[in-house]
């Protein structure tokens, strides 16, 4: 404890080792830590252990995740990993390592030669799949039986069985599951895709028979978006699956998205546990999930769970497995499909059960029965995942790529009421490399609180606390879904999105309030700078255990009056990069306390914003990670108000604020996951910078330039075509994914740079207009 203790304190150590220890410690502690108060299966009787050591098939958080269980339970690790994931966090967590090939998926986490070969020369007795890669595999489950070696997860004949989208569905009717109606065929070229969807009737859904994770999948509303679809979605999935056949059935117009875990052994038992609501959805790929879900009762929770469970068992299915439905405004719900893995949205359900997932599907594995009956299943409270993602939402979401020059996870002082937890799974530290090769996923935040709306401000503080830097992330969106109005209510669709944010996504949009919060931080911190550059300490402070030392500059506080300094200031906010805010301007006087006995610099401050009620605030100095938090009262001071009393309470807030960058006239300071340039000027200054010249921004309206990392998949258009504003001109794979970049406005194509199968970089010309 105390070792631990002692890498928590939150300063950068200096000493490599310590610095290396210390970011394994992160990695290590960051859910056991946070999560201690948790029921789990950990705290039943000690039980022999299930196997001696298996061989994790997988990279990134999920191969944490499973290892860190794994390493609990007393099990030996093998990490298998590619020549891009030579210094991966997974390949230092596990006991043991070996490289299966080259970065590229199916010469490496896919080249089942590789992976087997690896188990026999470690002498790994079974493997874990993980999610994605080979989870999925029915034939490399059979090879695994040929080798005598095992598989943590179902028998073969329930992955084929329910891998295969269009069977799954007949054995669902065969089961006495509701399904959505569609066409189970395979479809053979757009012409017949669009036959089909105008017998269903718009909106379809075209969806990759051999799918999953939101590949594979677009939602048709008429014939040229179902040709389109038709086109995309075969692609997309011949490279995430290796099979491109593809079926349609009817898009349910305003679901939720409800899924249903189970767990079973190979003794006929099989249990569902509390429903995971997955609604929060862009391009079909789910960004937040919660257990439970606002939408059910419990009858219709059981009402699934048994059909889940009659599936299950129509199958021989065993371990864990998660049967995924959509359910109407009426909560009459459909089977969409059956997940043979363990789900990356597992967190929230071990989080309001008590329960290990992967714990669970370790001993079934071993011939063990489960350890829990349908009687022994409660829900405990609420959890929230997040999942953050190397994407840039500002840029239409597109992947980013990158080092993560700067990477704290929230640590587990945000989570002090009672109730909460917070636990993060992550596969990345500092100095990671997201590669175009694989997911972008960096780490999946999970919340719990009693109730929905202790956890839905836990996340947000979490979100808050979260430090990336070096890549482009989600947090920014996904701290404003957490606060929208229409979620906080729990009025949620698969629409939610597209509905809520129509135009795409532009930042936060700043409330009066939080403007003047923020324009008082900038403040706040211009005057603890400049106290900072009148005392005899390092322009940085002098530290031990994270605060201020006493110094000789203490003495001045004891000897000074109660305000030390005042300043007025014109502090302007500006949107940060790719943001659309408009200004927004405070000018305001900052009056700074004397510090407390044994500090140096300033900790409360008043503001005063003109035509605004006096702000009352404490703020440390930020901490090395650059946070901020800040505790604000607004208080009335007017003593010429008759409608309020003097010295009345407001408001009463606490914010976290990340120090992004410091500016020579101000700061980059990130509220509510978004950044903002923030510059603190005196008003001759502020008078000043009018004259100043303002940059011109290059044009590149007469280039299509790529907006992301990735290969050309396709072109659509040669040297002298004439195009229109919205037509596809090219199309790009990243991540997986296929990506379509349109005109932004008429004209006539006058050279075509790049051609299909180059790898172009991020701002790389692709063609030229005229």
């Amino acid at each position: 404890r105390i070792f631990a203790a002692f890498f928590a304190i939150p300063q950068q150590p200096t000493c490599p080792v310590a610095r290396m220890l210390r970011l394994r410690l992160d990695v290590r502690f960051a859910w056991a830590s946070s999560s201690a108060s948790r029921r789990c299966l950990s705290s039943t009787p000690a039980k022999p252990k299930p196997f001696k050591k298996i061989l994790i098939a997988n990279r990134g958080e999920i191969a944490c995740r499973v290892a860190k269980t794994a390493r609990r339970l007393g099990i030996e690790t093998v990490a298998v990993y590619s020549e891009a994931d030579a210094r991966a966090v997974h390949v230092k967590m596990c006991d043991e390592a070996i490289c299966v090939g080259p970065a590229a998926s199916k010469l490496s986490y896919l080249n089942v030669d590789a992976i087997i070969g690896a188990m026999k020369s470690t002498g790994a007795e079974a493997v874990h799949p993980g999610y994605g890669f080979l989870s999925e595999n029915a034939s490399f489950v059979e090879r695994l039986k040929k080798e005598g070696l095992v598989f943590i997860g179902p028998d073969s004949h329930a992955i084929h069985a329910m891998g295969d989208k269009i069977e799954s569905k007949k054995l669902a009717i065969a089961a006495g599951v509701n399904t959505i109606p569609g066409f189970m065929g395979v479809l053979k070229d757009e012409a017949e895709a669009v036959k089909v969807a105008r017998e269903i009737g718009y909106p379809v859904m075209i969806k990759a028979s051999a799918g999953g994770g939101g590949k594979g999948m677009r939602i048709a509303w008429n014939d040229a978006e179902a040709a389109e679809g038709f086109r995309l979605s075969k692609a997309e999935a011949a490279s995430s699956f290796g099979d491109d056949r593809l079926f349609v059935e009817k898009y349910l117009d305003q679901p939720r998205h409800i899924e249903i875990q189970i767990v079973a052994d190979a003794h006929g038992n099989v249990v569902y546990l509390p429903e995971r609501e997955c609604s929060i959805q862009r391009r079909n790929q789910k960004v937040i999930e919660e257990a439970p879900s606002m939408c059910l009762d419990e009858a219709t929770w059981r009402a699934m769970g048994e059909q889940a469970c009659s599936l299950a068992r129509a199958v021989q299915y065993k371990s864990a497995g998660t049967v995924e439905m959509m359910v109407d405004a009426n909560r009459k719900f459909y089977f969409l499909e059956m997940n043979t893995r363990l789900q990356v949205e597992h967190p929230v359900t071990e989080m309001v059960t008590g329960l290990d997932l992967v714990e669970i599907m370790l001993r079934v594995a071993a011939g063990e029965r489960l350890p829990l009956t349908q009687a022994d299943v409660k829900a405990n409270g609420w959890a929230f995942e997040a999942r953050v993602y190397a994407e840039d939402p500002l840029r239409g979401f597109l992947p980013s790529i990158g080092s993560l020059q700067r990477y704290r996870i929230p640590d587990s002082t945000i989570v002090t009421k009672p109730g909460e937890s917070m636990r993060v799974d992550t596969g990345v530290e500092e100095g990671s490399e997201i590669s175009i090769h694989y997911d972008p996923m960096i780490a999946k935040l999970i919340t719990h609180g009693p109730d929905r709306q202790t956890a839905a401000a836990a996340m947000r503080r979490a979100l808050d606390s979260f430090v990336i830097r070096g890549v482009g992330c989600n947090i920014n969106f996904m701290r404003d879904v957490m606060a929208h109005p229409r979620f906080l209510e729990g009025r949620l669709t698969t629409g939610f999105i597209p509905e809520e944010f129509p135009d795409g996504y532009h930042g936060h949009v700043l409330k009066a309030q939080e403007a003047s919060e923020l324009a008082a931080v900038a403040a706040i911190l211009n005057m603890q700078h400049e106290q900072q550059a009148r005392i005899l300490l390092p322009s940085e402070g002098s530290y031990i255990g994270g605060k201020p030392s006493v110094g000789r500059a203490a003495l001045v506080s004891v000897m000074s009056s109660d305000v030390i300094g005042q300043k007025d200031l014109v502090v302007t906010i500006e949107a940060g990069h790719g943001g659309a805010h408009e200004a927004v301007k405070r000018e305001l006087r900052i009056l700074a306390s004397k510090p407390k006995l044994g500090q140096v610099i300033s900790s409360e401050f008043e503001v005063r914003v003109e035509g605004e009620a006096t702000m009352r605030l404490k703020a440390e100095l930020p901490s090395l990670d650059g946070l901020v938090s800040v505790s604000v009262r607004t208080v009335s001071l007017d003593p010429e108000s008759t409608s309020v009393p003097y010295g009345s309470l407001l408001g009463d807030t606490s914010r976290v604020v990340q120090v992004v960058q410091r500016l020579s006239q101000g700061y980059v300071l990130s509220i509510a996951g978004t950044p903002f340039k923030v510059t603190a000027r005196t008003p001759r200054n502020e008078a000043l910078a009018a004259y100043m010249p303002a940059k011109i921004e290059p044009d590149h309206s007469r280039e299509l330039i790529a907006p992301m990392p990735g290969r050309l998949h396709s072109i659509a258009v040669a040297a002298g075509d004439k195009i229109v504003a919205g037509q596809e001109l090219c199309v790009m794979e990243a991540m997986k994914m296929q990506n379509v970049l349109r005109a932004i406005k008429d004209g006539v194509v006058k050279r075509v740079v790049a051609k299909v199968g180059d790898t172009v970089s991020v701002d790389q010309t692709i063609l030229e207009l005229e």
